[in-house]
């Protein structure tokens, strides 16, 4: 048996599955929007590169390929670049 426009809750149902729709997608919105403010903002890592150069070229010092005065400014010149 029909119980009239919009069933057993009339025109109140329709108002809160309005409402629960809403809420439902501006939840499912503020979510992608706060993941991927957080992804842009925020400390950024540094890009593997440099660590990676930075370790070779602590390396090489180490070995002694390249004085203080080269590796100074190459690690000056790597950090500069970030």
């Amino acid at each position: 048996m029909m119980y009239g426009y919009g069933g057993q809750w009339g025109v109140l149902g329709w108002v809160v599955m309005g409402l629960v729709m809403l809420l439902f997608w501006g939840g499912v919105v503020t979510a992608v929007v706060l993941l991927l403010r957080r992804r842009s903002d925020g400390d950024v890592p540094r890009p593997r590169g440099i660590e990676d150069a930075e370790r070779i070229l602590n390396e090489r010092f180490a070995r002694g390929e390249i004085d203080e005065q080269e590796f100074t400014a190459r690690r000056a010149a790597l950090r500069r670049s970030e």
